[in-house]
């Protein structure tokens, strides 16, 4: 993208801020996963520093799980410029602990996101596992070889992720014909 996902605007405010609100309608706690050079993000928000420990997205996702290691987290990526809090309603009411993850899934594809998605402590801890001695870091691959539950929202494109600037322009009209 050449510049942070978080901070581009989809909605009047930069993307973490409106994902974070979304969230805190939903869960008990929110936290932003920064980066040491995203601090100055943090104000007014709890987070968590990423621990740099792990490969690709399980650095966030794992240095949350170290921080508190009892939680179930709802993990959701910012590059998700469509996401909406009716999806994450769903997500979050389909979900069971007895469930190793719940995932939102596209009907299209059936694959599981897991940037949006709930991890248990249970999945968490066989991540922590995982890596080590795995040649991949894709959190999809982990959630694969796992069973696990799939949500699938109401319209797919919730799930499209913006991760160039032509993508962020499609995504940027599709928020402004909502």
């Amino acid at each position: 993208m050449g510049s942070d996902k978080g901070l581009l605007e989809y909605h009047g405010v930069p993307h973490y801020e409106f994902l974070y609100g979304l969230l805190k309608t939903v869960c008990e706690r929110t936290f932003l996963s920064l980066r040491e050079d995203q601090l100055e993000l943090a104000e007014g928000k709890e987070y968590i520093l990423d621990r740099n420990q792990f490969r690709g997205p399980f650095n966030g996702i794992l240095s949350a799980h170290q921080a508190f290691p009892e939680a179930t987290w709802l993990v959701l990526a910012c590059d998700l410029p469509l996401m909406d809090v009716t999806s994450l309603e769903l997500l979050v009411e389909n979900h069971s602990d007895t469930n190793f993850a719940t995932a939102l899934a596209t009907h299209k594809t059936g694959l599981p996101e897991p940037l949006a998605a709930i991890w248990t402590q249970q999945a968490l801890i066989k991540a922590m596992d995982y890596l080590p001695g795995s040649k991949s870091s894709c959190p999809r691959k982990f959630l694969l070889q796992h069973e696990i539950k799939l949500v699938h929202p109401a319209q797919d494109d919730v799930l499209i992720n913006a991760n160039d600037k032509e993508e962020f322009l499609l995504s940027l009209k599709k928020v402004m014909s909502r």
